[in-house]
């Protein structure tokens, strides 16, 4: 389907006539709602007749005349573990890796700590180098930052409560 000039006057007419991008494409043939949506939004039409309903008001619903009852709600209210401070670890970075440990990738091996530390661009940047846990790519200390149970991440990775 190709949009001849024919096709565009007439997609203009019933557009400015208030119908549909369905009742276009409908009466157009041959074309989908979104093909006539698009047509317009190239063609930069905007704004339609409106069709005789939409033009009344529609009725208010009528509201009863009892008093609004306000609940009192507990202060706090959420998640309430997260009102509880925990000892919170050093963040990896935060933790200190003494020069001699530290490698760079290539002197990591299976026996080393893999975990990056810094930015990769950066000629400061080095990996922990740190004896690895068993079967593990991290130290004992990483593997726990990187291995969290779901309910460890959800705590901390969560905003702290506010009331």
């Amino acid at each position: 389907m190709s949009w001849t000039d024919e096709r565009v006057e007439l997609l203009k007419k019933l557009w400015a006539d208030g119908l549909s991008a369905s009742q276009i494409a409908a009466e157009l043939g041959g074309i989908t709602r979104n093909a006539v949506i698009g047509k317009v939004h190239r063609l930069g039409l905007s704004g339609r007749a409106k069709s005789p309903s939409s033009t009344s008001p529609r009725p208010r619903k009528a509201r009863s005349s009892g008093h609004m009852i306000r609940v009192q709600r507990p202060s706090m209210r959420g998640n309430t573990a997260l009102a509880y401070d925990y000892e919170a670890e050093p963040e990896p970075e935060m933790l200190e890796i003494p020069a001699e440990q530290r490698k760079t990738l290539l002197q990591l091996s299976e026996k080393t700590c893999h975990w990056p530390v810094g930015d990769p661009g950066s000629n400061d940047f080095f990996f922990c180098g740190g004896e690895s846990a068993e079967d593990k790519p991290y130290c004992t200390f990483h593997c726990r930052v990187a291995f969290q149970p779901a309910s460890d991440r959800r705590r901390v990775n969560r905003p702290p409560f506010r009331n």
